[in-house]
């Protein structure tokens, strides 16, 4: 099987590169989770985080942002003794706030997936080999300033892309990687989400 480089040979990160890496996501649970880790991963390396992906479902309630928002100071002291995770309070108070946020975003466009694929860009043509994925773009920048427009923290535009990147708002799977047009297809059947009446 042809990969993206960055796959490796580490068979987690070769899990997640084959099964999850670029391929749309509209669940507000995976969007969230993916929004928090991506800022915890900052300074670090994804792998890192991803083996201690399941301690931090564990302690953030699988981040579904009702149960994360009402999360208090204690908790954050708690999270602090647990090696399991990144052990960063900014970070850490950062992902109770970012609930709150979330769950305004999701009162005002109905869900949180209906507010992020607003940004989705216009596909660019598929990165070859030899050539280096972009930091940020254009749709990362404008969501990442909406975000903290709209009081988000840990959502810097270089963060944000690789949070577009790994829920398919973007398919930067290199053109030889035979996840690029498993990626593409799930892509053309996606419904995209749409702005719905709040939820009074």
């Amino acid at each position: 099987m042809e990969r993206c480089g960055w796959a490796g040979t580490d068979p987690e990160n070769v899990r997640y590169h084959d099964g999850e890496w670029g391929r749309p996501v509209t669940d507000d649970n995976r969007l969230f989770e993916k929004l928090c880790l991506e800022g915890f991963q900052s300074g670090l390396s994804w792998l890192t985080i991803l083996k201690k992906r399941p301690q931090f479902r564990k302690q953030f309630k699988n981040f579904d942002p009702v149960k994360v928002a009402k999360m208090t100071e204690a908790d954050v002291e708690r999270l602090l003794q647990d090696a399991g995770i990144i052990r960063h309070r900014g970070k850490i108070e950062s992902t109770i706030n970012n609930a709150s946020r979330a769950l305004a975003l999701q009162k005002e466009f109905g869900s949180l997936a209906a507010y992020i694929w607003r940004f989705e860009p216009t596909p660019e043509p598929a990165p070859t080999i030899g050539g280096s994925l972009p930091a940020q773009t254009a749709a990362s920048v404008a969501l990442s300033k909406d975000l903290r427009k709209r009081g988000f923290s840990f959502v810097g535009p270089t963060t944000v892309y690789a949070f577009m990147q790994a829920m398919g708002l973007v398919n930067d799977h290199y053109a030889h990687c035979d996840c690029r047009k498993v990626c593409e297809a799930e892509r053309k059947k996606l419904k995209r989400p749409s702005r719905t009446e709040a939820a009074t």
